[in-house]
């Protein structure tokens, strides 16, 4: 009998399928072929799962590979994140390929024990806003710190987490645009992101309130403000939060109405050149006393060029430039601007470098990089190329548990990272969670120091293009400097800061390890 009602139940079911298939017009496939098209639509929507993890390749995903992604569960989880065997990367093959050159003979060598350099501190080779002489001026405790992602676009657990694993690990985490929020306040140092949409520092209007901006730098530790023109995965694009998904929370801490659409314009509306930019960077600085800096993608390089001539006496300027590849993340943008539109990290950083090298400027300025630079190789070749710190977004994302679902947007993220469903986010530990974004950002700047050392340089920010080649399979190795046209000198520490990294890295250097100072 119980065998019968099963049958029954699934002709039933199949009957009703074949009905709703046959009445529908939206899928002419349903229509001609009932029950059996609906296959083909439950293939379609899981085939990221199963390309993800059956049919592909270790190294063929994207944006992150399985082997990138095993690389950064393995580090946050503080598991054994060494391979064996040897690569299993196309070098015979693969056109640009970095290989970086160890030295024989040196003064600084590698350590062997696995762990070993977890603990050691890994400084800024330059002071932030020294340059320019900010009363707040101050050494960036790390090299490697979290990019801007909002509360809003990630879910307060995770906001939570990242910002208690960027207090254990000593390094500092950006707000995003979307202002400081509750789960900012875990006690990790701070960037505060302006955007275009002045979330936590505007009127009722929406226009830039600079007493809103002294009040909600003073509330928390925020060391710098970052003035975010575009980013690499959607420039010169303002962005919509719908009403559905403007909570009590996002509202006051974007201090944006509830129930309303925002939308983010697409370009600043408190300047509209460089000569106002800088005005309102030099005002910035002066009310807060914090160092002052821009966020960019690159496209045309006229802004920069205009930039670095305006910067030229000294009188003015930005204390750093974080420059965006397009290749970096987003929660949400148009397919042909996350595809087609600014210029990938090293072609975006090494047109802008060249053209503040030319203009003898590169010193007075805090390099960062960000788009895809939480991966130890490519966070090397940014610091050969001038880098002088990272910051990381998806692969902090994915140590607090982003398993690339690629959800983002929908609101439906299965690990409750990116989305604002309750339900969702609960599944995500913050306390848990901040002990592997602590994990994960000491094992990369233990991988950046190793393989640092590797090369004879005490820090990462003294690697020069010419440690670097790139591949041309098997065929040619061609010098870092010689692909992007890099003249003799670009790319290293002036003499007073390398100077002093080095005596910073020599002091704190594991007892037992050799303490002279080599050449630079």
């Amino acid at each position: 009998m119980k065998s019968t009602s099963a049958l029954a139940l699934l002709a039933a079911g199949t009957a009703g399928l074949a009905a709703r298939d046959l009445l529908q017009k939206q899928h002419s496939l349903k229509r001609n072929f009932p029950v059996l098209a609906n296959a083909r639509y439950l293939l379609e929507k899981i085939g990221p799962e199963l390309r993800q993890y059956i049919v592909t390749s270790n190294d063929e995903e994207r944006p992150f590979s399985r082997d990138q992604r095993s690389w950064v569960y393995a580090s946050s989880k503080m598991e054994n994140n060494y391979v064996g065997f040897g690569t299993d990367n196309d070098v015979e093959r693969v056109e640009g390929y970095p290989i970086f050159k160890h030295r024989t003979f040196s003064d600084v060598s590698a350590s062997t024990p696995t762990h070993h350099g977890e603990e050691t501190p890994l400084p800024c080779a330059k002071v932030l806003g020294a340059a320019r002489g900010r009363r707040h001026a101050f050494r960036p405790e790390s090299v490697v710190n979290i990019s801007s992602m909002s509360f809003g676009s990630l879910s307060g657990n995770a906001v939570h987490a990242l910002n208690e694993g960027a207090r254990l690990a000593g390094c500092m985490q950006l707000t995003g645009e979307g202002s400081l929020s509750p789960y900012h306040r875990q006690g990790g140092d701070l960037i505060f992101q302006i955007g275009t949409a002045y979330f936590g520092c505007r009127d009722d209007e929406g226009r830039f309130d600079l007493a809103k901006l002294q009040a909600v730098v003073e509330s928390a530790p925020v060391k710098a403000i970052e003035i975010k023109l575009s980013q690499g995965a959607k420039p010169g694009l303002g962005g919509m939060l719908p009403a559905a998904k403007i909570s009590r929370e996002i509202a006051e801490t974007r201090g944006i109405p509830q129930g309303e659409d925002c939308a983010s314009p697409s370009r600043h509306t408190e300047f509209d050149d460089i000569d106002s930019m800088l005005d309102f960077v030099e005002l910035l600085a002066a009310e807060t006393g914090l160092p002052v800096g821009i966020k960019s993608a690159v496209g045309d390089l006229t802004f920069w060029e205009d930039l670095a001539e305006a910067m030229a006496d000294g009188s003015r300027g930005v204390d750093f430039i974080a420059i965006d590849g397009g290749e970096g993340g987003t929660g949400a943008a148009p397919l042909v601007f996350t595809d087609a539109v600014a210029l990938p990290f090293r072609l975006a950083f090494t047109r802008v470098y060249a053209i503040f090298a030319k203009a003898g400027l590169t010193d007075r300025v805090v390099w960062v990089g960000s788009g895809k630079l939480g991966l130890p190789e490519n966070a090397l070749v940014a610091f050969a190329l001038g880098v002088d710190m990272v910051h990381v977004a998806r692969e902090a994302m994915l140590a607090v548990g982003c398993i690339q679902a690629q959800q983002c947007h929908t609101d439906h993220c299965p690990t409750g990272v990116a989305t604002q469903n309750q339900w969702l986010a609960r599944g995500l530990d913050p306390t848990l969670k901040a002990q592997r974004v602590n994990n994960y950002i000491r094992t990369l700047r233990r991988d950046l120091l190793k393989v640092s050392e590797a090369c004879g340089v005490w820090h990462p920010g003294l690697l020069t293009v010419g440690d670097v080649d790139l591949l041309l399979g098997n065929r040619k190795a061609t010098a870092l400097g010689e692909v992007y046209d890099y003249e003799p000198g670009w790319g290293r520490l002036g003499e007073e800061d390398a100077a002093a990294i080095i005596e910073l890295m020599r002091r704190t250097a594991p007892s037992g390890e050799d303490e002279v100072v080599p050449a630079t």
